[in-house]
């Protein structure tokens, strides 16, 4: 059971459908209860030790800015569409860290530089209380202020729908990502919107080969990994030896030496790059995974240009092993590596060209077309839900950690049947690592509303973000906690914890511009007091002995934040303190209460069960 939850705006649609053609009634007469009317139980729901803040909101803060000749420009509203985020902590202890936010917004500004982006700023914990506090800078090139808008611009060259990325977890190094893949100058300079210098570039890299002082078409300067300095706001190098794909994520090992890519494409292929030095990515190997036979790694020469110009079409020529969109990858304590396949509804069409040329298809995917009496390559085969993937890089080996689901037959499933759970299309992914245990923070990102990605007739893909205990060694979509859920129209995205566990940030990417502000900008969150919670026991799933069934309608209290479970699927009203009846639950075991005012509450059942409910 999930026993976390938190909702960065009143829950949009869910709620508003369930309490149409109730029962209940309007009002309920609270003036007697105590004189033998009746006598409800009374459920007091205690201060969450989870403490929110909106740290950055996009169109409303303002970042520094540089000009053309690398001088300070003044100050220009943050780009939108906030994605990745990254934590480099100050090594000088004079503050805590860098966070560091990419925005996957494709926009043409003079200040801010066309294409994506990216905002870089610093916090310092506060002492009393652990929140974060934005700290003022003054930065090399002579900005200062609180945000910073990352020089793409004089340093590498512009970047395009910055999207995922990489946080080394051995010395918080910050790489950016563009997934969409661009082929051609009309992709990037959109009518006048996009990039608007599209002459030919000519590379200026320190990267080992023939790169240095090569042109390309400016279009071809995208979809590289970018290695960003959050410290000063700038740009360090795009990783022309890892080579040219739809980054998403990726991931380094403890040797920081070892990187794992992940491909938001169909087919995406497994890539690897070994560095010749530990610390130093200009020079080193690439490789291609292959799932099958005793060698799973297929060596490119990544020295040539031409290669990494077009990596995925050698890599798959020579077997390379086809995935269905790779999105976050992370590493475990226990060094293996996760990643997130998001899918794709029908990729049949996708990757059957690169099937025919040798690529060949991830086990899995073979054993689900199987299942579906298809095959991968099928307009039929159905790739709904996506997954979470786990690669050992010690034995090759990989499998399926935890799949997307439950899976339905039917494209619209009524709300009634509605499962408490449903994991779609995950996304983002990271690691909390708390007291000691670590839980797997999983972002979704939903393709669709059907086959029961969201109940029928919700018209709004609800993302949610889930944390999974990693301790559980084969755990299905039951073994999920949900944390947050954003508003109408937004994508959750950006899940990152802080070195010391104690905050979460997480970020609303486009939501509806219709939602109360801040939630109709794309902005980052933090949620600190994780190591409370922990402490506290509540994120422990209770056991099902601890929760009777058949009894008589009881309720109870999350103690880490805003929900009340019950010990049944029931229908259920909330009415306030003057007996008026405020929303109406449907055929759920749980009501969310993130929402509500501190203050007296009453909860009735259609049976005329009353139980009082004190938020404090």
């Amino acid at each position: 059971m999930k026993k976390i939850y938190f909702s960065v705006a009143v829950v949009l649609g869910l709620s508003a459908m369930a309490t149409a053609q109730t029962s209940f009634p309007v009002e309920i007469d609270v003036t007697g209860f105590s004189a033998n009317d009746w006598v409800p139980t009374e459920v007091v729901v205690p201060t969450s030790p989870l403490k929110t803040q909106v740290l950055f909101v996009g169109s409303v803060d303002e970042v520094q800015t540089l000009d053309a000749n690398g001088n300070p420009n003044g100050s220009a509203p943050a780009k939108q569409w906030h994605d990745f985020i990254g934590f480099t902590e100050d090594s000088t202890g004079a503050d805590y860290g860098w966070i560091s936010v990419n925005h996957e917004m494709v926009i043409a500004d003079d200040k801010i530089g066309d294409g994506g982006g990216m905002t870089v700023f610093k916090v310092t914990r506060d002492a009393s209380n652990d929140t974060l506090i934005i700290v003022e800078q003054t930065l090399n090139d002579g900005r200062e202020g609180k945000f910073f808008n990352v020089d793409f611009v004089n340093t590498v060259g512009e970047t395009g729908m910055n999207c995922g990325g990489i946080n080394s977890p051995n010395d918080g190094r910050i790489w950016t990502a563009e997934e969409w893949f661009r082929s051609n100058t009309a992709s990037i300079y959109d009518g006048g919107n996009g990039v608007r210098d599209t002459a030919d570039w000519t590379i200026d890299t320190d990267i080992s080969g023939d790169f240095d002082g090569s042109t390309i078409r400016k279009y071809e300067n995208f979809n590289w990994m970018v290695e960003i300095d959050p410290t000063q706001a700038t740009a360090i190098r795009k990783q022309y030896n890892w080579g040219r794909m739809g980054f998403e994520g990726g991931t380094i090992l403890p040797d920081n030496k070892t990187v794992f890519l992940g491909i938001d494409a169909t087919p995406a292929g497994w890539f690897k790059f070994v560095a010749d030095v530990a610390g130093d990515f200009t020079s080193g190997s690439l490789y291609a995974y292959k799932q099958d036979g005793t060698n799973h790694w297929i060596e490119i020469n990544n020295t040539q240009l031409s290669n990494m110009l077009d990596v995925e079409s050698i890599a798959f020529a020579q077997g390379a092993t086809m995935f269905n969109r790779v999105e976050w990858v992370t590493l475990s304590e226990n060094g293996k590596v996760y990643f997130t396949e998001t899918g794709r509804d029908n990729p049949g069409g996708r990757w059957a060209d690169e099937h025919a040329a040798g690529g060949t298809h991830a086990e899995h995917h073979t054993m689900r077309a199987l299942q579906q009496n298809t095959h991968p390559d099928s307009a039929d085969y159905a790739d709904y839900y996506g997954r979470v993937m786990e690669f050992d890089p010690a034995t090759d080996e990989m499998r399926v950690f935890v799949a997307g689901g439950p899976e339905y037959g039917a494209s619209d499933v009524p709300l009634s049947q509605y499962p408490e759970k449903h994991l779609s299309n995950p996304d983002g992914l990271s690691i909390l690592r708390v007291e000691g245990r670590e839980f797997l923070m999983i972002c979704e990102d939903l393709n669709g509303r059907s086959y029961g990605r969201m109940p029928a007739g919700i018209s709004n893909s609800t993302c949610e973000m889930f944390l999974l205990d990693m301790s559980i060694h084969n755990p299905t979509v039951n073994d999920l906690m949900r944390v947050a859920m954003v508003p109408e129209g937004a994508e959750i995205t950006g899940a990152c914890s802080t070195p010391d566990g104690k905050t979460v940030l997480f970020n609303s990417q486009h939501p509806s511009t219709n939602n109360p502000y801040p939630y109709n900008n794309s902005l980052t969150v933090a949620i600190t007091g994780w190591d409370e919670a922990v402490l506290a026991g509540d994120l422990d799933p209770l056991s099902i002995d601890e929760v009777d069934a058949q009894a008589a309608f009881t309720m109870y209290p999350n103690p880490a934040t805003r929900e009340v479970r019950f010990n049944k699927n029931v229908d259920v009203a909330l009415y306030d303190i003057t007996g008026k009846r405020m929303r109406v639950i449907r055929n759920s075991n749980y009501m969310d209460i993130s929402d509500l005012d501190a203050g007296t509450y009453f909860v009735r059942t259609e049976e005329g069960d009353v139980q009082t409910l004190i938020i404090q």
